[in-house]
């Protein structure tokens, strides 16, 4: 992989986020502080909960994002623990929109609604209009990256090297660590998973390889919210425990599930050809179906979260105890 490679590579990258970015920023500030007052009002009823963190993930593009925000009201006490467990569910499955904008095949109109963004930026004044111009133009230069990244990448379809270390990704611990790892670096796993997708539509990656990787992008994203936490009271930390139980249990589940059943092939079935959709797919069904399997033990999690993570009485009690 030569120099021109690399830096086409890097390029595209560095569009993808800051697209990314751009459409984050613009699509939180268009909704301004509607989302905290809908997170503050919250009922303690489960599904609402699960239906407003999906809701507001998908609007704002980052489950990090939410996390950290849930890990707030938590900390301040303007939502229970019990609240913000319905909340993370559901934001687990908004993350995973992202995904799916990305398996969308809008990388020849991408330029055009990049200088349209950029038009309504520029030459409108209505602040409200900005922050549409703003969402467009992080949307095309998101794509542009994107196709930046798929052109520098195609290459390493054929090279040895690059394709011996992603065999490597077979082995589910590997692909897991290297996904989790990355994540963690970036914090953001909409932006792993949408590297992940363009490795696939290059060729250089297979879906029995990349599931793994998808995995432990979940896992990832939790970073964020755990540096989030750090000075928080306990119920905040126990916010942040939660969301890396419930990506725990998904990882475990779907890892057994694909060496066990025809589950990759299922899900290739449902989108012949299309890697980028499939990987799409495999995220989506990784969070409904963790979200549908723990919806019902939601208050479980919560009492087991208080058990690994006591109160200050507790802990005084214990070490009176020692």
């Amino acid at each position: 992989m030569n120099f021109t490679y690399v830096m086409g590579l890097l390029g595209g990258l560095a569009l993808f986020l800051y697209g990314m970015h751009m459409m984050s920023t613009g699509l939180e500030a268009a909704a301004g502080d509607k989302l905290k007052i809908i997170l503050e009002k919250l009922t303690t009823n489960r599904f609402a909960g699960v239906l407003v963190g999906t809701v507001i993930t998908a609007i704002i593009q980052s489950s990090s994002a939410t996390t950290v925000m849930v890990v707030g009201f938590v900390n301040s006490g303007l939502m229970t623990l019990n609240q913000a467990i319905w909340i993370i569910m559901g934001a687990n499955i908004g993350t995973t929109v992202t995904g799916q904008l990305i398996a969308l095949d809008v990388g020849e109109i991408a330029k055009m609604i990049a200088f349209l963004g950029v038009v309504i930026i520029v030459f409108i004044k209505n602040e409200k209009l900005k922050y549409v111009g703003e969402i467009m133009a992080g949307l095309g230069v998101l794509f542009i990256g994107m196709d930046m990244m798929g052109a520098a990448m195609s290459p390493l379809a054929d090279t040895q090297s690059f394709i011996n270390l992603l065999t490597k990704f077979k082995n589910p611990l590997l692909g897991i660590m290297a996904g989790a790892g990355f994540t963690s670096l970036i914090q953001s796993s909409s932006a792993s998973v949408g590297i992940l997708q363009t490795l696939a539509d290059s060729g250089v990656i297979e879906l029995k390889s990349a599931a793994f990787v998808l995995f432990g992008q979940n896992i990832g994203t939790c970073i964020t919210a755990f540096l989030a936490s750090a000075g928080t009271n306990r119920n905040a930390k126990r916010t942040t425990l939660i969301h890396f139980m419930f990506n725990i249990f998904g990882t475990v589940l779907f890892t057994f599930l694909c060496l066990t059943t025809p589950l990759i092939t299922m899900v290739e079935s449902w989108t012949p050809g299309d890697a980028s959709a499939q990987i799409a797919n495999l995220h989506t069904t990784f969070n409904v179906v963790t979200m549908l399997l723990l919806l019902p033990f939601g208050t479980v999690l919560g009492k087991i979260a208080t058990v690994i993570l006591p109160g200050s009485h507790a802990l005084q009690e214990l070490q009176k105890a020692i």
